[in-house]
């Protein structure tokens, strides 16, 4: 029952939002809503009688039930604000300027605008303020209320936005199109996910699922438009498809992934290593349609820009954050850290110390990921502790978001036993400390604030360690092919 109203919740706020972003009426949004969550649900009923409800056990699904009220209450609030953004006290931060202004989505919407006609697509001038200096903390232009963030992303992902713009008119409407594309995303890749593994295990993952949702980061990537939810949730999704063997399927989404974010591409590393090279072709195939598909809508101005654009975007200086110490203390990926030392008294290596701590980080994270594709068991909890590390190698990864893979991985790793009160205790724990994020506009010490951000980091980089010791040294779900292909219960 937690489970059924959670996800016909989910999927009701994601209809709604996106028809109220289609349609431009919220009557017509509450209809279709109304009517596919109707026929979701009832879909969902049956399959969720392939789940066991004596593998939850009661302390579980009272995890569970407190979860899913929080984040119903957070997912409510964020919804109110998502159709109506003048109503900035329901913010998930209604105290933080910053959370009640920032929209990392207007970068996508002002770049997919200008794609076609800018020399480039990366020029500052696009995004800040006619007055801003560019070694000072910018001063970013707005719209309808919103602080216009910068375009950092390879031109292939604006082929997104785009065609969102072409039914979804106007920022606003494309910002509620927007929200409801990227929970809708990650409520299916969250599904398809705990439906690759065996049925117990998929009981416990689904009922955990809330834990995600409640969480900060979540809440908060969702918010601000980031398009670090959906890549994770179609990633997911891709290997999903790739265990059950749609492959066509599973390459067109991690392809867009891929050349959309790059980060992914360590998935395909992971493939490779598995040999499942169907998979891989696809992938390889899929991206490249995409590219093409680029080229042919938006020219070749925007892949040449891109291509100039990359060193600076892979070493960090393209990230006006960086002069910001309040962002340098928010910033959770490995090569941040470098920045963070300056603060203590210690010598700053500036861009040049983060490019070498960056890439032997690369080494780290490519040998782990060969050790879970060789000698570990695959599934989801394999898939997104690669993404995990993939994220870490990032020149910025903001606390503001970055847990929402590590909160993933957490209720993936507490679905693997019998949840009993002592694995509750950890979890919640875990939760807790994925959970500290200070606010980048409150004033605080950056040595104070890269304290606090240590918990999360720390956090993370246990859960990974925890992720590889088990899926080395479990042989449930070890695989027989490729890829661990469904169970007739799940599948």
């Amino acid at each position: 029952m937690i489970v059924a109203v959670f996800v016909g919740f989910l999927c009701a706020v994601s209809v709604f939002t996106a028809a109220a972003g289609l349609t431009g009426s919220l009557l017509a949004a509450l209809s279709i809503s109304a009517t596919i969550t109707t026929l979701v649900s009832l879909r969902v009923r049956r399959r969720l009688a392939a789940l066991e409800e004596q593998a939850a056990g009661r302390g579980l699904v009272v995890v569970s039930g407190v979860a899913t009220v929080l984040a119903v209450f957070q997912l409510v609030r964020l919804t109110v604000f998502t159709v109506a953004p003048t109503r900035d006290d329901f913010a998930a931060v209604p105290w933080s300027t910053f959370s009640r202004h920032h929209y990392c989505a207007t970068a996508y919407f002002v770049a997919g605008g200008a794609a076609r006609e800018a020399t480039n697509v990366y020029d500052n001038t696009l995004y800040d303020h006619p007055d801003s200096v560019a070694t000072a903390q910018r001063r970013p232009r707005t719209i309808d209320g919103f602080n216009v963030d910068v375009y950092e992303y390879p031109p292939p992902f604006l082929l997104l936005p785009r065609l969102l713009m072409r039914v979804a008119p106007g920022f606003t409407r494309f910002r509620m199109v927007w929200f409801g594309l990227s929970s809708a995303s990650l409520l299916v890749a969250m599904l398809l996910a705990a439906a690759a593994l065996p049925r117990a295990q998929a009981t416990r993952a689904v009922l955990l699922m809330p834990l995600v949702w409640a969480g900060l980061s979540t809440i908060g990537g969702l918010q601000m438009g980031n398009f670090q939810v959906m890549t994770l949730a179609i990633s997911m999704a891709a290997m999903a498809m790739f265990s059950r063997r749609h492959d066509t399927a599973g390459g067109a989404l991690l392809g867009f992934a891929v050349v959309g974010k790059l980060f992914p591409g360590m998935l395909l590393i992971y493939l490779a290593a598995r040999r499942a090279w169907r998979p891989v072709v696809a992938t390889c195939l899929g991206g490249m349609l995409i590219v093409l598909l680029a080229l042919w809508d938006m020219g070749l101005a925007p892949l040449a820009a891109f291509v100039d654009h990359l060193p600076r975007l892979l070493g960090g200086e393209a990230f006006a954050v960086f002069r910001n110490p309040a962002g340098v203390a928010a910033n959770l990926s490995i090569p941040g850290l470098v920045f963070k030392l300056r603060f203590f008294g210690l010598p700053d290596m500036g861009f040049g110390g983060a490019k070498v701590v960056g890439w032997i980080y690369t080494v780290i994270a490519v040998a782990v990921t060969l050790l879970l594709a060789r000698r570990g068991r695959g599934g989801p909890v394999a898939w997104i502790t690669v993404l995990v590390l993939a994220t870490l190698r990032s020149p910025f990864l903001p606390a503001s978001y970055a847990a929402v893979a590590p909160l993933w991985l957490l209720t993936l790793l507490g679905a693997e036993n019998v949840v009993r009160a002592r694995t509750l205790a950890w979890i919640g724990l875990a939760w807790l400390a994925l959970e500290l994020i200070w606010p980048v506009d409150w004033p605080l010490d950056p040595r104070v604030a890269s304290a606090i951000n240590v918990v999360p980091m720390a956090t993370i980089l246990a859960l990974v360690v925890l992720a590889v010791r088990a899926d080395i040294g479990t042989a449930e779900l070890r695989a027989t092919t490729d890829l661990p292909a469904p169970t007739a219960a799940t599948g």
